[in-house]
């Protein structure tokens, strides 16, 4: 590194006597790289960085003319690459198969002059080596885990025989003469292997978990930042034990397979942060498909610019939701962040001195400064019914999970007009369609009139990953103008493009942030509604009393560097 210029020639020795001192006291235990790594040496070299253990892994694959990985746990099939050797053997030198193809195998290692067990690999597997260096911490960490959890399926699915007659399904395969022993839900394999899952999800900042049986394996897909991720393969038996490990978990009917279920389950991360996680299971062609949303509880304790408001307009919801009596809409498309937006508020506005109350169905996350009631159709617990309850109840704030009819509209406009301060989600495209969708419910204008004080309209986009995106030029004209519109908005000079990086795991963006068009009734407004054949009149008033359409906030977000274009133009294509 000296040699290279990338450590400061008058640091060498302190650097050096510190590395020293570090493997002293680990006893020999700690690889090299990574004693280095606890240096927190400062790059000589523009622009500076820091010396993190892959930045130095890096190098040192440089040096010896091998490329450097990334160890992406999404992209390894860990049942098959840990045939070809055992955990011990992976361990003694510090090497973890990563791809198995017809003619190669890819073997990450820390130890590149280390190499007396290629030859025997290479024999065993009938396969050219790959080498590749990668973080020497990541190897000995995805040892344990690969070959750990490969063992779990392996042997959990051999302990349940393969009995197809057990899948439950709508295309049942009965064959005679089989076993009728099924894996049991509490199975230690089983368990390993469910909280694996979770566990690994966490890390990801996955926001859903999907397990979906096909006819001969089952599919893990986890959801990041909105798009979907294949994760893994398990044979479909060992989906079937998970499924039902999970529902237990939930307290869910584990016989019933027949019909859709819903449940929660209380967790931890490795961190010791607690974790929610709402089950929701559908019966497929092939088996129960089971859904987990996690809910992070760091989420509502958030600010309102902290999910992506413009001080603007948090300063006008603060304004309306200070209201004492009204109602307030979100309204979006179904994973748009409507619920954070309101649990956030709520989280804000519930103080000792305040009685607030929701009925949701379901309800997404339990918090402890709400009353919160779960609609229940079984026993003919609708939103109306919950609203009107909920009215008996003395409350000074109201949320109802959604306005789907007219009787759940009319409760919430007889709360509002009895003094209550109401906010609930609507599903239109944009703000100003609220009012033309509670007009075609059977609302009538002078009730919308006399309590509507507020909606609003939000999408999340991806936003660009810190560590790599990078500035890309002028955007054109005419992509421009599609985008911000008459509105004028100075071209933002230059523009950012995602690249891809570890950090942001070769997508280019981390994260998701919100848009947001946000209607305040105004007098004139007011007038319009009850001659509201006419959206686009609507539109026009909403803009003249302060409304930003949600493309000109994501064309700001453009000019702050947050988004792309592109991402932009697709959240909002139906607004077109």
């Amino acid at each position: 590194m000296l040699a290279d210029g990338i450590v400061d020639k008058s640091a060498v020795k302190a650097y050096f006597a510190q590395a020293q001192g570090i493997l002293k006291n680990a006893a020999g235990a700690m690889h090299p790289m990574t004693a280095v790594a606890q240096c927190k040496l400062i790059s000589a070299q523009p622009p500076h960085r820091l010396m993190t253990l892959d930045v130095i892994s890096e190098w040192a694959a440089a040096k010896v003319g091998l490329a450097f990985t990334r160890i992406d746990p999404l992209k390894i099939d860990f049942t098959r690459v840990a045939d070809v050797m055992s955990a011990g053997y992976a361990a003694r030198f510090n090497i973890l198969p990563l791809e198995l193809t017809t003619t190669t195998l890819v073997v990450a290692t820390a130890e590149p002059f280390m190499l007396e067990w290629q030859a025997e690999i290479a024999k065993i597997s009938r396969r050219t080596i790959q080498l590749v260096v990668a973080n020497p911490l990541d190897i000995a960490q995805y040892i344990s885990q690969f070959f750990s959890l490969a063992k779990s399926i392996k042997s959990a699915n051999k302990s349940n025989g393969q009995d197809l007659a057990l899948r439950n399904n709508f295309e049942q395969l009965v064959e005679l003469g089989k076993s009728n022993k099924q894996l049991d839900a509490n199975d230690q394999h089983v368990v390993n292997i469910v909280d694996w899952l979770w566990q690994y999800a966490f890390e990801q900042r996955a926001s859903d978990i999907h397990l979906e049986p096909k006819r001969d394996f089952a599919s893990i897909r986890f959801r990041i930042d909105g798009v979907l991720h294949q994760v893994y393969q398990v044979p479909a038996v060992v989906m079937i034990a998970m499924t039902a490990r999970i529902k237990l978990l939930g307290r869910m009917d584990v016989i019933e397979k027949r019909r859709p279920q819903d449940g929660r389950i209380k967790t931890r991360t490795n961190g010791g942060q607690e974790v929610e996680l709402r089950l929701s299971t559908l019966p497929t062609a092939f088996g129960e498909k089971l859904v987990m949303r996690i809910f992070d509880p760091e989420v509502v304790v958030k600010t309102l610019p902290e999910l992506g408001f413009p001080l603007d307009d948090a300063r006008r919801w603060d304004a309306l939701t200070a209201r004492a009596h009204g109602i307030i809409l979100v309204t979006g498309p179904t994973g748009s962040g409507k619920t954070t937006t309101l649990y956030t508020t709520l989280k804000a506005l519930a103080t000792s001195e305040v009685n607030v109350c929701t009925v949701e169905d379901p309800i997404e996350m339990v918090e402890a400064s709400f009353n919160q009631m779960q609609v229940q159709p079984g026993i003919d617990l609708s939103f109306a019914d919950g609203v009107k309850a909920l009215m008996r109840q003395d409350p000074d704030i109201i949320m109802v999970g959604e306005i789907r009819d007219l009787g759940t509209a009319e409760m919430a406009i007889q709360a509002a007009l009895t003094g209550h301060l109401v906010l609930s989600t609507l599903h239109t495209n944009d703000a100003p369609s609220a009012v033309m969708r509670l007009l075609e419910l059977g609302v009538p204008h002078y009730l919308l009139e006399a309590t509507l004080i507020g909606v609003l309209a939000q999408r999340l986009v991806r936003t660009l990953c810190a560590h790599c995106k990078r500035p890309d030029g002028e955007i054109s004209d005419d992509v421009w103008h599609s985008i911000g519109g008459s509105w004028n908005i100075p071209k933002p000079i230059p523009i950012y493009r995602p690249i891809g990086c570890p950090e942001c795991r070769q997508t280019g963006f981390r994260g998701r942030t919100g848009i947001y068009e946000l209607l305040t009734v105004s007098e004139g407004f007011t007038k319009l509604i009850g001659e509201a054949t006419d959206l686009q009149a609507l539109r026009r008033q909403s803009i003249a009393d302060g409304m930003k359409p949600l493309r000109i906030a994501g064309a700001m977000k453009v000019v702050e560097g947050v988004t792309t274009v592109e991402e932009v133009l697709k959240v909002t294509a139906a607004l077109s």
